[in-house]
């Protein structure tokens, strides 16, 4: 991760050569942490991430739990505090992906709560063969069971901000995800994506996927079990991964990509007002456990 730093610097003051040295920057290792810039509000954030271009305004088909801060603003991952958050590349899972995403400490935790990084061309090249290859040849299924209201995990009402279901399977046509509704108001949807991508830059392949973190051994021993226990087959768990040809992940195999992304990992304590800005190809991000107040946002483009 590279830095820059300056008690200068304002927003306003962020000019071209700057944002081309950190474009730069960014290629070469994936995260750069903007220091010193003024950045004191989720306006003045917002303000900051449209210089480097089109910030989103939504956050359809995504699944991790977010409050909108204002447009094109929205709360880091709402979990627990005590639960770490695996290392991941965000949206992997759907058809489009933001290219890039922007991190800002409103507020620093008192302990803990770092966003840490690991490079994904590191982690692919760092995957015994054997795994790697399993990957390459099948690819991921991500399977989710929305609930229409009341369960466990996002409704699919919050994950395609809309209650039509018309515009829903619009949506999911849109990514060619396969899906089907139950009679219980449960949208059931499965998408099969690659687990490596090429980088439309540098032309680098690059491990992009959320199998480890979908599969249900992700979660601690009791509630998988729990989870478990409760669902007949892998679609009724809310979140589930397979090989895209269905075939279930090697449990064995998830754990090792677990220790190679984390045997890479990089991370710093936050600072009020800090920026970090990712390639959401070139690294995995995630989140450490933390005590006190934590608030970070996020932006994507």
């Amino acid at each position: 991760m590279e830095k820059i730093s300056s008690g200068a610097t304002t927003i306003a003051m962020l000019g071209e050569a700057d944002r081309e040295r950190a474009d730069e920057l960014l290629l070469e290792h994936g995260a750069v942490l903007l220091r010193g810039l003024g950045v004191g509000s989720p306006a003045d954030f917002h303000h900051l991430v449209s210089t480097f271009g089109e910030p989103f305004t939504d956050y359809r088909h995504g699944n991790s739990p977010r409050t909108a801060v204002q447009s094109g603003v929205w709360t880091s991952t709402e979990y627990p505090a005590e639960y770490e958050i695996s290392l991941h590349n965000e949206l992997s899972y759907a058809g489009a992906w933001p290219s890039r995403l922007f991190f800002y400490c409103h507020r620093a935790p008192e302990s803990g709560g770092a966003t840490p990084v690991s490079d994904s061309r590191a982690v692919l090249a760092g995957l015994r063969p054997e795994v790697r290859e399993r990957f390459a040849a099948k690819g991921v299924a991500y399977l989710q069971n929305l609930h229409g209201g009341y369960g466990l995990g996002k409704s699919w009402q919050d994950t395609y901000e809309t209650a039509d279901r018309a515009l829903v399977e619009q949506a999911l046509r849109e990514t060619g995800a396969e899906f089907h509704w139950t009679a219980d108001d449960e949208l059931r949807v499965r998408q099969a994506r690659p687990a490596t991508r090429r980088h439309p830059v540098t032309g680098e392949e690059v491990w992009f996927n959320q199998a480890e973190q979908w599969h249900v051994s992700s979660l601690p021993a009791d509630e998988a079990e729990a989870l478990l226990e409760m669902a007949e087959s892998d679609e009724e768990l809310p979140l589930q991964a397979t090989y895209g040809d269905g075939d279930p992940l090697d449990e064995a195999d998830l754990r090792h990509v677990r220790e190679v992304a984390k045997l890479g990992e990089c991370s710093f304590p936050w600072q009020q007002g800090d920026v970090m800005m990712i390639d959401n190809l070139l690294v995995m991000h995630g989140r450490h456990a933390y005590t006190g107040g934590r608030q970070v946002m996020v932006a994507m483009i």
